[in-house]
Formats: C-alpha cells, structure tokens, sequence
C-alpha cells in the first residue's frame, strides 16, 4: 500500500472508533435532552445543511491550495465540535456542537481526492472503498464500547471518551504527505464540468439515491427504543452490526465495477428498510444493520463514477459539487422521515424509502455512466 493511503486509513481508522462510539446514539441524546421526533429530524436537517455549505468551497481550494491544509483543518474542527457535543449541558449547546461537526464534512472532497491521487496501482474504486473500509473497521468497536459506557455511566461520558479518541486521530493525520497540485488550461475550463449535460444528469441521480437510501436512517435508533423496547446497550451491539456490514461491503463492492457494486448497494438498503419494517426480533434488526453497510460503499463509488466524467485537476470541485448533492439530500430526506414519524406513522417512512430505491434503481440501470473498455478512451475534458 502507498504510504500515504497507510497514514489516511490509520488516521480514519483511529477516527471511525471515536465517531463509531456516540454516532449511534445522537438522536437517542437529542431526545434525552428534549428534542421530539420532529426536532430531531430538522437537527438533522441542519446537519446536512451544513455539509451543503462547505462541499463546493472545500473541493475547490482542494484544486487551487492542495488537499494537506484542508485535512488537518477538518481533523481539528472535527476535534473540536466533538468537545463541544461531550461537554454540552443543554440542547442547544449540544446542537450546536453537532451542527459544527456536520461543517467538517468538508473533508470528504480533499480526503476522496487524496486517495484518489495517492491509490498507486489500484482503481478509484477500490482506494475509495478501502479508506471508507478502515474508517468503519474502526467504528466496528465504537458503538458497543459506547453503548456499554452509556448504560453504566451516561451518554455525556460516552462523547467525552469519544473525543479523546478522536485527538489520537487528529495527531496522527499530522504525518500526512503534501501532494502535487494538478494544474488546467484556465480557470474557466476549471467549472466547465457545469456546462457537461451528463454530469449534471447524473448529479440528479445522485440526489435521487441518496435520499432515497438515507431516508430511514436518521431516525431507526427512535424507532428501535420507543416502538421496539430497545436498550441502549443492545442498540450499539446493533450499531457494531451495522459498522461490521459496512467493512464487508466496501472490501466486496469494491471488487467490482462501480456501476455493479452501486447497483448492489442500493439492493441492501432496500434489505435494510423492509427488515426494519418487518422484523420484530433483535437479531433481524442486527442483520437488516449489516445490510445498511451498503449505503456507504455506495457512496464511496459515486465517486468512482464522477470520476469518468471530468478532469483530473478538476477533480477535488467535482467531488465537492457531487458531496454537495449528498448533502442536499441528507437536508430533505429527514425531514421527510420526520414528518412520517411524527404525524403518521413510525414505521412508514421503511415503505416509503423502498418505493423510492426501486424507482431509484430503474433509473440508475438506464442513465449511470459505464467504464470504459481497456481498448476505449475516457473523454475527460469538457
């Protein structure tokens, strides 16, 4: 492996124990502090309004500046919002805190661009999947060990032990290498991408899966405590779960095409939400956990779609737009999740998110980019 893919996967590594141990258990403390259904998914609205604002500015200077700077200052903000969350005594004090967290998302740009660019002989797809492997390898730990801690000494002691961990993560993505930057003909033919139909096409499918898939999710802890008597304790054997389905996935998906391991992870989201919905014993709700493992390989290979569709050095603002598209979606969908719980029904949002994976699905199988064959060359410029 690349020296710096070694340094990036321990750094992640070290930060997915720490992120691992109270992610889980954000909207369950949110509600302990006196958020309701509702509440919690505009937060979480927030959140993703907050990635929104930082993808395009991060992707961007990541092109202009290089991708080093923007890392460690991700990795100290990141730090920061964490003793934020760990120390908070009230909800909107630990609101903030969060909504600070959600603005370190600007990472992932400089971070997908930096493996990108440090992958040596392997493909897009698979330095993609296996930095985001090492990330949750480590989040495999973190939510029974947070959980464990939660039921004996409280959820605020869970955060604070989270946030140590992350320092460890901060010192070492320290060692990181700089790495050239990538120059283009002008500053213009930098944001021609926005003048490419295909990549805005594809910019719309994106938007379409990743609602769709991050329909259910923000609100499933809720739904596990209040509609199914599950303890906190039991929910981070769950939350491991769900971190051990998102290593195997990355590793397996990211053996194939982008495209097939796309398709794939989809298919196991929509496993997830019917299992949700269905399942009335714990273990089906570990395994329906595993499945959602699938929603993060799968959005590591968009990535490795994009990719085909632009210029090298326009690469971190590609990925910053394509981020940003996520994100918009990480805004809408809980609110929709929200509004089904709230005022509907608890377990509706589990069908609805099905419906829109299908529909999700049948477009992607139309209109997604192919890779090309080894005998074809890719059209990057625009």
């Amino acid at each position: 492996m690349n020296p710096e893919l070694f340094v990036i996967s321990a750094a992640l590594l070290s930060w997915g124990v720490g992120e691992g141990m109270f992610l889980i258990f954000v909207p369950v403390y949110l509600q302990k502090l006196g958020a309701d259904p509702l509440m919690i998914g505009s937060i979480f609205g927030g959140f993703g309004l907050m990635m929104l604002c930082a993808h395009i500015p991060a992707g961007y200077f990541a092109d202009k500046v290089g991708r080093k700077p923007l890392l460690i200052a991700a990795w100290i903000v990141g730090a920061i919002a964490a003793w934020m969350m760990a120390l908070a005594s009230s909800l909107w004090f630990f609101v903030i805190g969060y909504l600070v967290y959600g603005l370190t998302a600007f990472v992932s740009a400089p971070l997908q661009s930096y493996a990108t660019a440090a992958r040596g002989k392997l493909s897009v797809g698979r330095a993609m999947t296996l930095t985001s492997a090492m990330f949750n390898l480590g989040a495999v730990f973190g939510p029974v060990t947070g959980g464990w801690i939660a039921d004996r000494f409280g959820l605020q002691t869970t955060f604070i032990v989270a946030s140590c961990v992350i320092l460890v993560s901060v010192a070492i993505v320290f060692f990181l290498k700089s790495q050239p930057r990538e120059e283009h003909d002008s500053e213009t033919s930098r944001f021609s991408m926005l003048a490419n139909p295909r990549f805005i096409s594809f910019m719309s499918l994106i938007f379409l899966m990743m609602f769709s898939m991050y329909l259910p999710q923000p609100l499933t802890p809720n739904f596990l405590q209040n509609e199914r008597g599950i303890s906190l304790a039991t929910l981070g054997w769950i939350g491991t779960a769900g971190s051990i389905g998102n290593v195997f996935f990355n590793l397996v998906l990211g053996q194939f095409s982008a495209r097939a391991g796309l398709l794939a992870g989809q298919f196991a989201v929509m496993m997830f939400a019917f299992i949700l919905w269905r399942g009335e014993i714990l273990p089906w709700y570990a395994l329906g956990y595993f499945l959602m493992g699938g929603f993060r390989a799968a959005r590591m290979l968009i990535f490795a779609e994009v990719r085909l569709l632009v210029h090298q050095a326009q690469m971190g603002l590609a990925y910053g737009i394509t981020e940003t598209v996520n994100s918009l979606a990480a805004i809408l969908s809980p609110l929709l999740a929200g509004y089904l719980y709230d005022y509907v029904s608890p377990a509706l949002m589990y069908p609805v998110a099905i419906g829109l994976i299908c529909i999700a699905i049948f477009v992607f199988l139309f209109s997604a980019p192919r890779e090309p064959k080894p005998t074809e060359i890719l059209i990057i410029d625009n």
